[in-house]
C-alpha cells in the first residue's frame, strides 16, 4: 500500500512484511502486548481493566517516549486482521471493560477489518492526537471512545520533541472530529465511560506555559462536561535525556498547573499524582497475549 494514513502523508510503500515511511511499519499490525490494563483513567480501567492492545511504531517521534522499545525499536509481532480479531475476543473473554487500541493510527485499515463485526464492549482509540481528519472519518461508528493526547500548543516544542511542527493545528482538528463522532461524554451507572472523548495532556518539565495554553483551548472550546480532561504528571526522564527533559516535573510546576486548572473551573476529569512518574508503570512489552 502507498500510505497516506497519518498526517505526514509520506506516501511510503508498506507491504505485509516490509516497513516503510515515517512509522517504519509494515501494513500488517505489529503488536507488542495485549492484556488487561489497570493504569488508565478510572472511567476506562474500571475494576477489571481495559483490554489494551499495544501496537508498535508511531507517527510521532517523541524524544521522551516511555514506550520507546515499541515506538522506535520495532519490537512486536506482525498479526493478521483475523488474528487481531481473535485477540480482541480473548480480551473480552478475560473481562475487559473495553478494547483499548494504543498507538493505532498507522494500522487503521487492518484494525477496521478486525472490527468488521462490532464487539459488545466499547472500542477506545488511544492515540497521540496526531491523526488526520480523513482517517478519523473511516472510524465513525466503529469507535465509541477517543483517548487522544493534546501534547503541545507550542509549535517549537512540537518540532523539537516530536518532529511535528504542525502538531497543534493537526491535533485540534482531530479532537474536534472525534467529538463530532461521539457527542458528549456518556457515563454508565457503573462509572465507566460508554462513549465520548477524554483529552490527555502530559506536563513536561519547564513547559508550564504550554500546559496552560492547552488547558485554555479545551476550556474555551468545549462546554462543561462535553469532554473530560486528564492532566498527567507521569513524565519520566528516559536514558540519554538532556536539558530540561533530564528532570521530572517539579512540585512547584505541578502545583501551578493544578491551581490553573482549578481556577478555570470548567474542566471536569482527572489529575494524576506526581508519584506516577515512575518507570514501574510502563508495562512489560513481552508479547503477552500475542503469541
Amino acid at each position: 500500500m502507498i500510505c497516506t494514513i497519518c498526517p505526514r502523508r509520506c506516501g511510503a510503500e508498506r507491504t505485509e512484511t516490509a516497513g516503510g515511511g515515517f512509522c517504519a511499519m509494515p501494513s500488517l499490525p505489529v503488536v507488542a502486548r495485549a492484556a488487561l490494563h489497570h493504569w488508565e483513567e478510572p472511567c476506562i480501567s474500571g475494576t477489571r481493566g481495559s483490554g489494551a492492545v499495544f501496537f508498535s511504531g508511531c507517527s510521532l517521534r517523541c524524544v521522551f517516549c516511555q514506550n520507546g522499545v515499541i515506538s522506535r525499536e520495532k519490537f512486536g509481532r506482525p498479526v493478521t486482521a483475523a488474528r487481531l480479531r481473535e485477540i480482541f475476543r480473548q480480551l473480552i473473554d478475560q473481562g475487559a471493560h473495553n478494547l483499548n487500541l494504543v498507538t493505532p493510527t498507522h494500522f487503521t485499515l487492518p484494525i477496521l477489518e478486525a472490527l468488521e463485526t462490532p464487539p459488545e464492549v466499547p472500542v477506545v482509540w488511544n492515540s497521540g492526537g496526531y491523526d488526520s481528519v480523513e482517517t478519523l472519518r473511516l472510524l465513525e461508528g466503529r469507535v465509541q471512545i477517543y483517548l487522544p493526547d493534546l501534547k503541545y500548543a507550542d509549535g517549537d516544542l512540537a518540532r523539537r520533541y516530536s518532529a511535528a511542527p504542525d502538531y497543534w493545528d493537526t491535533a485540534r482538528a482531530a479532537i474536534l472530529e472525534m467529538v463530532r463522532h461521539t457527542g458528549d461524554c456518556e457515563m454508565g451507572p457503573d462509572g465507566l465511560l460508554r462513549r465520548g472523548v477524554v483529552i490527555r495532556h502530559l506536563m513536561l518539565p519547564g513547559a508550564l506555559e504550554n500546559t496552560k495554553r492547552v488547558m485554555d483551548w479545551v476550556a474555551d472550546t468545549f462546554r462543561p462536561g462535553q469532554v473530560l480532561f486528564s492532566l498527567m504528571a507521569q513524565y519520566t526522564p528516559q536514558p540519554g535525556a538532556s536539558g530540561l527533559l533530564a528532570r521530572r516535573v517539579t512540585g512547584a510546576e505541578y502545583r501551578a498547573a493544578m491551581d490553573y486548572l482549578q481556577n478555570l473551573g470548567s474542566l471536569a476529569g482527572y489529575c494524576q499524582d506526581r508519584s506516577s512518574a515512575d518507570g514501574a508503570f510502563t508495562p512489560a512489552f513481552d508479547l503477552t497475549g500475542v503469541e
